[in-house]
């Protein structure tokens, strides 16, 4: 019997008696519903058993998946994997097999392959004990270098091993990253994961390192399967048809997203750049599929209108700046009049933040401004409640409304003063200022769509990336101040 077949059998042995080959993805018995509904962290049973507790039981309580007996199966199955005693090909084949068996699995069995690996895969504690007593004791001898690459070895895991060996498979790098984004939401109710969690991730921080990523242009002559993905992962202005992705892909527009080799026709991020002759302030028209498109011997200005990650499982693996300074370098040698480098950017986080803080805003508000708020709503004094009634017919308010200037105020102040452990708390002001733009301007109703309204009262933003000036913009913020224009800063209470 050769090895393949030995180890084929042997992960089939992993099944329940009575099932044959591997099992279908979503079948489950009994123990297999109760616990994948609990992966969640809904409604776990009080006295769930650890890990190792299953290990050296003989028998399963009703609430697990996978008996004792199999469990242990599992786990020699991903220490064979790892056996120094085989090489790297034998432990491929192994890899394959079991994630073959992972594919046809329940999720509640998947998440006691994801406890078995996080916890059961760890560094020898006496081994990374010793080594670290040896680069002590060896610090300012000639065998300091040496010693202090022992010690970096000792603390290297069998996790990281098992992980390395799953990546080399051709399917390795699509199925490890699935399986991380499968688990993503099972770590706030079960922190046994977490380990497993850093640990991909510093992988993947390695393994998509931007010197492994491809620059590529994506329009309309590229595949249809390339441009589908497209329309399934934008995040930020969904696509509502064919018309729609192909005006976003017309001549006064570029695309461009960074592709992994191992992952070639999947984009991991994708930025969406309109053309024009000066900064836009609404979405509207970018997005009108009736529109024509630019005169590109015109356009001076480059605005970055949507960025969205494709990855879930690739979460903390940060591509956004790499992403946008490429970009930028392809977009000024295809047309060397463009000057201005900017976003059109959503505000997600202002509406639920205004709710939660209009009270204290109102306080910081100057009295004769409090006092021309209370004619405008009819109170007076306002308090908070009043205002933010008000402002649920943001639209409808007049341009000189004393409530329209005071949301504008409230809008510079949360984008260019709202600090959260040193970092910017609108999320993607963070993504913008973290890269070294600046908040530029604000625009009234500059998307006016049931989302817009719902996140940021209909206001967007302008991040300006000034190309002499990211690193300085960067230092600002590091030093706790966000890089804002004149028109901001003069907004802000």
């Amino acid at each position: 019997m050769n090895t393949a077949n030995w180890i084929s059998r042997s992960v089939s042995g992993l099944l329940p008696a009575g099932k044959k080959g591997l099992p279908s993805v979503g079948t489950a018995g009994t123990a297999d519903a109760a616990s994948a509904g609990n992966v969640g962290g809904a409604s776990k049973a009080q006295a769930e058993r650890s890990t190792r507790e299953r290990l050296a039981a003989s028998l399963r309580h009703k609430e697990e998946t996978l008996s004792p007996r199999m469990l242990r199966r599992v786990l020699d199955e991903l220490k064979a994997i790892i056996d120094p005693q085989v090489s790297e090909v034998e432990g491929g084949r192994r890899a394959k097999v079991l994630i073959q068996w992972y594919g046809g699995a329940t999720v509640a069995r998947r998440r006691d392959m994801w406890l078995l690996m996080s916890e059961l895969f760890m560094t020898d504690p006496e081994k990374v004990k010793s080594a670290q007593a040896k680069f002590a004791a060896a610090v300012g001898t000639p065998d300091e270098a040496a010693a202090q690459v022992r010690y970096r070895r000792a603390t290297v895991s069998p996790r990281r091993r098992l992980l390395q060996r799953f990546s080399v498979l051709p399917e390795g790098i699509r199925f490890l990253v699935d399986m991380r984004a499968e688990m993503l939401p099972c770590l706030k109710a079960d922190k046994r994961l977490q380990a497993l969690d850093v640990e991909m991730e510093y992988m993947f921080s390695t393994w998509f390192d931007v010197g492994f990523l491809e620059l590529r242009r994506i329009s309309w002559d590229s595949p249809a399967s390339l441009v589908e993905k497209l329309i399934k992962y934008e995040a930020v202005h969904d696509i509502r048809s064919w018309a729609d992705v192909k005006n976003r892909l017309d001549s006064d527009r570029r695309c461009y997203g960074f592709f992994h080799p191992r992952l070639p026709e999947e984009p991991l991020i994708f930025v969406e750049v309109a053309l024009v002759d000066g900064m836009a302030d609404s979405i509207t028209p970018l997005l009108d599929e009736q529109a024509v498109a630019a005169d590109l011997s015109k356009a001076t200005t480059a605005i970055f209108y949507s960025i969205s990650n494709t990855q879930n499982g690739l979460r903390g693996v940060s591509f956004g700046d790499s992403l946008i300074k490429r970009v930028v370098e392809t977009l000024s040698a295809e047309f060397p009049k463009l000057r201005t480098f900017a976003t059109l950017s959503p505000i997600p986080g202002l509406r639920s933040w205004l709710t939660q803080n209009a009270e204290r805003l109102l306080e910081l508000t100057p009295e004769k401004e409090r006092a021309e708020l209370g004619r405008a709503v009819g109170f007076e004094p306002p308090n908070g409640y009043h205002l933010l009634q008000a402002l649920e017919n943001v639209q409808g308010l007049e341009s000189r409304s004393p409530v329209k200037r005071w949301l504008l105020q409230c809008a510079a102040h949360y984008l260019g003063r709202e600090l959260v452990d040193g970092h910017p708390r609108d999320p993607v002001a963070r993504f913008h200022l973290g890269n070294g733009a600046r908040v530029e301007r604000l625009n009234w109703m500059g998307d006016p769509s049931p989302k817009g309204l719902n996140q940021s009262y209909g206001l967007m933003v302008n991040y300006l990336y000034d190309l002499k000036r990211l690193d300085r913009h960067r230092g600002q913020l590091i030093q706790g101040k966000i890089p804002a224009s004149a028109d901001i800063e003069d907004m802000q209470f």
